[in-house]
């Protein structure tokens, strides 16, 4: 059944019981999911995120979004998982570093906000921590252990799990291949220089095609030309599929991974990046010796807010007291 939910279109199916939310919190538009303990998908719905107007209008329009599914149903809130973009503070649900896309958006308390909201408990998590928790769980990554999740869309964002938990690191900032150096001359936008998103995200794809083209064409539209044999075209995606690959045999040869699972806008172009990819791991290997899987993201387009859910999930089932 659809229902039309304002500025989102919003799906769900009839349940009495609570439900948990998984919500997806990116620089152009707010997803959510609403889940049974199981994980299965019971409400969905999008709305635009208005990142120029503040955190505090973020989680306005994050919380409506929530309760209007959550109205569909006539259900109950458990509580809520987040997957937000930028560095977390996984502990206090806090926004510690986000890019210039977000207005007022580090130093933001993001659950504490939540909370106040939704009236349920909220978890944050950074957004691609929550997707690659949805490709283990239901995804390209299913009964994997040591897995690297990239997301290329506006930027390039990391994500590692180890012995199949997401590994944080110290300051809660682990993963973060996007920023890792070396790939180019290019300045990124954290204003350094070369990093791999200068190379692999959608922004810089459409950005470098601009340069050699004059062209003003979104990364999608760069892809039919691809597709069409357009040598500058081509150029962008086999430059973006030999910087993805590189950083993953590097990240593969210092964690001994066994998978990298590629999510994100540019993901739809798989066909234009796989070719690339393949010969990359070719010529520039693990230097283990043993084969380094690549593959596109199965549950791309929900995989965060389903990440989320399913934090929220088991930190619900953590804070249940054990029975006799």
């Amino acid at each position: 059944m659809t229902h039309d939910a304002g500025s989102g279109a919003v799906q769900h199916r009839e349940t009495s019981a609570p439900v948990i939310a998984g919500i997806d919190i990116g620089g152009t538009k707010i997803s959510a999911v609403l889940t049974d303990e199981t994980g299965a998908v019971l409400a969905k719905g999008v709305v635009p995120a208005p990142a120029a107007e503040g955190g505090p209008a973020m989680a306005d329009a994050a919380a409506d979004l929530v309760l209007r599914l959550c109205g569909a149903l006539d259900a109950s809130l458990a509580g809520a998982g987040v997957g937000a973009a930028g560095v977390i503070d996984q502990e206090r649900g806090v926004v510690v570093a986000a890019s210039a896309t977000f207005t007022d958006w580090s130093g933001f308390p993001l659950a504490g906000e939540l909370e106040v909201r939704l009236d349920a408990p909220v978890w944050v998590e950074n957004d691609v921590n929550a997707f690659l928790l949805g490709e283990l769980r239901w995804g390209a990554a299913r009964g994997e252990s040591d897995v690297l999740g990239i997301m290329l869309g506006t930027g390039v964002g990391g994500a590692i799990a180890l012995d199949g938990a997401v590994h944080h690191g110290v300051h809660g900032a682990a993963g973060e291949i996007g920023h890792t150096p070396g790939f180019s001359d290019l300045v990124c936008t954290c204003g350094q220089t070369g990093h791999l998103e200068t190379l692999a995200s959608g922004t810089s794809i459409a950005r470098r095609y601009r340069a050699a083209t004059g062209s003003d064409a979104s990364a999608p539209e760069i892809a039919d030309r691809a597709r069409a044999g357009e040598t500058a075209a081509l150029a962008v995606f086999t430059d973006a599929a030999r910087a993805t690959a590189l950083a993953a045999s590097v990240a593969s040869s210092l964690l001994d991974l066994g998978m990298v699972v590629i999510g994100g806008g540019v993901r739809e172009a798989w066909d234009l990046l796989e070719p690339g990819i393949l010969d990359t791991l070719r010529t520039d290997a693990p230097v283990s010796g043993f084969a380094l899987r690549i593959v596109p993201a199965e549950i791309s387009a929900d995989a965060v807010a389903r990440g989320a859910a399913a934090l929220a999930a088991a930190r619900l089932a953590d804070s249940v007291p054990a029975t006799v």
